[in-house]
Formats: structure tokens, C-alpha cells, sequence
């Protein structure tokens, strides 16, 4: 393991700013549309409101990676004296819940911050600025991946020690 700097894009979210009015769902699912801003389907954004106006609850989600697994999360959370499901928190597309779905098909769908876009639209187009878009360099530990011939390298070194390997090289080296 080593680590690596990478740059690091989220969407923050302001729950106090959201008004429900579920642009980020419109232009996230026109984006996304086959023949892009051909239609709008907020059931194909990557984007959902979670919407109980009763409540005065507007959470906009936006869709992570795809896990094959039910989570046993079913615990409720109070923020700022609002009750908000578990669920309702988590970005996964999973086999409890429909959202992030595609809904023809079924194939998990995860935000991709609008690629080869200058930000994600849904950020441009929040008019309540309860999203705004992030860009940060973290360090993060990653398994460096070795090519073929360092594999073999490593596992003849590991068998018959670096300084017969390298007597080895040189004197095949020197047959040539």
C-alpha cells in the first residue's frame, strides 16, 4: 500500500437551503436522457428529493456505488427536529429500494458529476444554492497494482533471494 493524492469531487448539501423544487431532478435526468436534454425523467436522475412537505423535509441525494447487499440499517435520525429515515441518508443503489435505479431496466445508476461538464448541473441549476459543487486533493492509501514482469520478478525474488536473481541476469547477460 502506498499513498496516492487524488482529487476528490462531491456535492455538499445545505438542508436548510432546499426548498423542493426538484431542478437538480429535472436537469440531472435531461442530462442523462439518451439524446441528451431530449426528455426529462427525474425517476432516471442521479439526483432524488426526498420530499415531505407535511414535515418540511427536502433532502436531495445523489446516487453512489451500487451494493449487492440489503444494509440492516432501519434506524430514524432527528435533525434539527426533523425525522429523517436511515434509508433516506444513504447513496447506494441496493436491492431494498428503488431509487437509483434505472426504471427500465434495473441497472443501478451512480452520479457522475456530469461528466465533461465544467460542474454538475444539478449544482448550476439549484436555485436555492442548497448544492454546491467540491473539488479537494486527499491522500488516500492504494495497493500499488504491479505489471507482469514485476509479479514474476517479485516471485522469483521471494524464491531464490535478489542477489541470485541478479547473478543470474548477468550472466545471461553476458551470453548474448
Amino acid at each position: 500500500m502506498s499513498k496516492v493524492t487524488k482529487k476528490v469531487k462531491l456535492i455538499k448539501i445545505d438542508l436548510d437551503q432546499c426548498n423542493g423544487c426538484r431542478a437538480c431532478e429535472l436537469i440531472c435526468s435531461a442530462f442523462h436522457a439518451p439524446d441528451k436534454y431530449s426528455s426529462n425523467n427525474p425517476s432516471k436522475a442521479r439526483i432524488r428529493l426526498i420530499r415531505q412537505p407535511l414535515k418540511d423535509i427536502y433532502l436531495p441525494v445523489y446516487a453512489g456505488e451500487y451494493t449487492p447487499a440489503e444494509c440492516m440499517g432501519r434506524g430514524k435520525y432527528v435533525i434539527d427536529g426533523k425525522e429523517y429515515d436511515e434509508c433516506d441518508f444513504c447513496r447506494a443503489s441496493c436491492p431494498s429500494r428503488d431509487a437509483f435505479k434505472e426504471p427500465d431496466s434495473g441497472l443501478p445508476l451512480k452520479c457522475d458529476m456530469c461528466e465533461g461538464e465544467d460542474e454538475p448541473l444539478c449544482v448550476k441549476w439549484c436555485l436555492s444554492d442548497a448544492l454546491t459543487y467540491e473539488e479537494r486533493e486527499e491522500e488516500v492509501e492504494e495497493e500499488v497494482v504491479l505489471e507482469e514482469m514485476e509479479t514474476g520478478l517479485k516471485a522469483l525474488i521471494d524464491k531464490y533471494g535478489l542477489d541470485n536473481l541478479v547473478d543470474s541476469v548477468a550472466r545471461m547477460s553476458k551470453k548474448e
